[in-house]
Parts: C-alpha cells; structure tokens; sequence
C-alpha cells in the first residue's frame, strides 16, 4: 500500500489509499470555482517540474474547478508553485507513470477528469473547444481526443501542420480511466465508446533545451528497454541496421518535423537514435542474461 502525503506536510500518522479507490480530499490549497470555471478535473503527475508547473497549470485555472498534482518527491518548488496556484497537491512514491495517472484520478472531485502531463499546455483554442462541449451543462458520459503536438525549445507555437498524436486526454471516470502500465499508460474506454475529437491542440514543452532531450531519451530508452516483451537476441540485431532510419523517416516525413527547420531534424534525428539505443540495450540485456545462465549451467555440471 502507498503512504499519501498532502502537501505542505502535515504532522500525524499518513493515510494509506489505494489507488482504484476514489477518496473525497481536503488537502491545503484547494481552488474555489467561479462562474466562469467547468466541473472538469484536470490531474497531474509530476517531480521536479518547477520551471514548466506554474505555466501549465494557468492554462488550465480559469477552466477547471479542480485541479489535482500528484507528486513523487520533488526537490524544488514544483508543490508550492502548485499549491500557491489552487490545486490540491499530494505525495505518492512513484511506482509507475500508469498506476500515478490512475491514482491521480481517484482524488477528483469531479467525475469529468482532463488527464495532463506536467509539459503538457492547454491551448487557449482547446480550451474554448472544451468550453462549447460544456455549454448546455455537462454532456453525456463519454471521452475526448486531444491533439498534442511537440513545441520545441524556444518557440512559442508548434511547427507548421504539427499533428503529433491524437489522445484521450478528456472523458468520464464513468467509462474509463489511465491503465496501470508503468511505461505505456494511456486512458483505456469501455467498449463501445468511440471517442470525440477535438482539433485544437496541446502544446507538449516535452523538453527546454537539447542538452535536456539527450538526457531525457537515455531515460526513456532504459524504461522502455525494461519494459519490452522479451525477443530473441536475433531478432533484435537484424533490427540494428534499419532501426533508427526507418524511425528517422517516420519523424521527419510521417509526423511532420520536416516543416520544424533545423530543430524539426535534430528532434527526428534524435528519437529514431533512441529507439536504435533502446534495441542496443535490450540485447545487451539479453546477452547479460544469457551468460549468466551460461555460467550456472557450467558451475552445477
């Protein structure tokens, strides 16, 4: 069981939760709604987000009545600057970008819940798209694609013609909610809920500078490495020569980071070396694992 803590830290015993289970929160800080605000819950995940936190969250204050951060132990000012914004901000160890995002959602308030990553910008358009789905009262039970398109550093805006990746970000916890993956967590819908699109975008700061995106993808890389169903080690080096151009052009031309300039091919450039990295790791895993039982099959003959 994980130990909730509300933030600022409070003194006595910490409650215990689990994370499928919805709880009603009182934690120092909560917003007040107003009239121009939707009973929408936005919910966040974060550790050691202060330079993108407090920029995040005002794209989605005079929005939403409820705004929920889960935090996993950040050092820096990520939970003040959260908490000084008006959302309910708790610790939770991390175990999991799924099971954090599911957890994150069981402290809403609200049941319509906007799932968002501490990168992740609303676009004043999104925002007023949201708004019109909102204008006779709340709609029926069901769920929402958003656009996220990546921002690079430095710019204000998405490349020309972005469209990244169209993802539920929006529904009701009545027909779905974010998997419990510890990598690839998305919002799972019940059968039959064909989710709406909206065209307007999310702007996804993924990253602030190139120096960050290098050490960012070598993290990734290695979750990602670990998390993979296991493949021979065969398979994984007949991939080696094809893997990063065949990510290279899917980037570049498929997704669009062609119009992105020089930054557009450094980034296409960068997530196709990545996925050649994760592959060099998966078999480097492999091979570890076969010489280890090399070597116990040798000491017990």
């Amino acid at each position: 069981m994980q130990k909730l803590r509300q933030w600022p830290p409070t003194s006595g015993p910490s409650m215990q939760s689990d994370i499928h289970r919805k709880r009603k929160s009182n934690s120092i800080g909560s917003p007040q709604a107003d009239a121009g605000t939707l009973p929408i819950s936005v919910t966040i995940i974060t550790l050691n987000e202060a330079e993108r936190i407090g920029g995040m969250i005002r794209t989605v204050k005079g929005l939403a009545d409820d705004i929920v951060v889960v935090d996993s132990g950040s050092t820096d000012d990520t939970c003040k600057i959260a908490a000084d914004l008006g959302a309910r901000v708790f610790h939770r160890d991390w175990t999991g970008y799924g099971e954090q995002k599911a957890y994150a959602e069981s402290l809403a308030k609200n049941d319509w819940i906007l799932s968002l990553d501490a990168d992740e910008f609303l676009s004043p358009e999104s925002a007023m798209q949201i708004r019109a789905e909102f204008q006779n009262g709340a709609p029926a039970a069901g769920a929402y694609r958003l656009w996220v398109v990546f921002v690079y550093p430095g710019d204000e805006k998405p490349r020309p013609f972005a469209k990244d990746h169209s993802i539920v970000k929006l529904f009701h916890r009545s027909i779905g909610g974010t998997n419990t993956h510890p990598i690839f967590d998305r919002v799972d819908v019940a059968a039959g809920i064909e989710p709406k699109k909206l065209t307007a975008p999310v702007y996804h700061r993924t990253i602030t500078n190139f120096s960050q995106m290098v050490d960012k993808g070598n993290r990734f890389s290695s979750h990602q490495a670990k998390a993979h169903k296991a493949k021979s080690t065969f398979y994984l080096k007949l991939r080696l020569p094809f893997e990063m151009p065949y990510w290279f052009l899917r980037a570049y031309l498929l997704r669009g980071h062609i119009t992105g300039g020089w930054k557009g091919f450094i980034f296409a450039m960068n997530m196709a070396y990545f996925r050649l990295i994760k592959i060099a790791k998966l078999i480097e895993a492999r091979e570890a694992q076969n010489a280890l039982k090399t070597g116990n099959s040798s000491h017990s003959v």
